[in-house]
């Protein structure tokens, strides 16, 4: 049996100002009167993740040779398909997902009373369970002082028996 391990990175800041149409999106869950993420698609940082990890673990890019941020297609683009097309790539390269695990970074807003959403709603477009934490970065750097919200997952796959 082959097992592969795949890591995902994203980060995104906080607009200035609010964007017309733009609301902040994590995990697939709309946070509604929060300051939205800048980005091609919806920003969504954590599905992001997802898909990276997921990505790199089977060995076929990254999110930005499948779905860059010049091609219109993505513009404004719910990042849970994507993450639901990573799924599928896998799947018919012969992989099956065993799990995603992400911790979201982010001093604001609170990740714990949506986290249930959020799994689901990964988990969903995965087609195996996702888990989603939330950390702070106690006032550290950017991400301390609300600048933007980071997040870092992890992909387990198998192929064979």
């Amino acid at each position: 049996m082959d097992i592969r391990v795949g890591q995902g990175f994203d980060i995104h800041r906080f607009a200035d100002a609010p964007s017309a149409g733009r609301r902040l999106v994590l995990g697939g869950v709309v946070f509604e009167g929060e300051r939205a993420l800048v980005g091609h698609s919806d920003a969504d940082v954590v599905a992001h993740a997802v898909a990276d990890a997921l990505l790199g673990a089977a060995g076929l890019g990254d999110i930005g040779q499948h779905y860059p941020d010049t091609d219109p297609k993505w513009e404004s683009a719910d990042s849970l398909l994507i993450v639901a097309d990573v799924a599928r790539q896998l799947r018919a390269s012969g992989w099956k997902i065993g799990n995603v695990d992400c911790s979201v970074v982010c001093e604001t807003p609170s990740i714990a009373p949506h986290r249930e959403q959020m799994n689901a709603l990964l988990s969903n477009a995965v087609g195996a369970p996702v888990s989603v934490k939330g950390r702070r970065a106690e006032g550290l750097g950017a991400i301390g002082r609300s600048e933007g919200v980071a997040c870092f997952a992890s992909a387990v796959i198998t192929r064979g028996q």
